[in-house]
């Protein structure tokens, strides 16, 4: 998408530059600002899908953890409840 937007700007930029009274250095100088700022976003699309790589990553690890925090939470209230029946059988006696 953005590079789609990027290229009608270049091409805008290069057609309006034609249309003027521009000579082949303010082209040139023209297409290099164009290949910089090409060069710039590819570069940010790159690192936005590390990123986003790293944030899935990231959330598949936090889901795992949640799993083992509930698990050990469910073993826990278990042992807990045995732990208290026992007390009380204790008690009675």
């Amino acid at each position: 998408m953005q590079s789609k937007i990027i290229k009608v700007a270049v091409l805008a930029l290069s057609l309006g530059m034609l249309g003027g009274c521009a000579d082949m250095k303010q082209i040139e100088e023209a297409k290099a600002a164009a290949a910089a700022a090409m060069s710039k976003a590819t570069d940010a699309y790159n690192l936005a899908q590390t990123g986003h790589t790293i944030a899935s990553e990231a959330a598949y690890a936090a889901q795992q953890a949640q799993v083992t925090a509930d698990s050990a939470l469910e073993c826990c209230n278990a042992n807990s409840s045995r732990l208290d029946r026992m007390f009380e059988k204790a008690m009675m006696k």
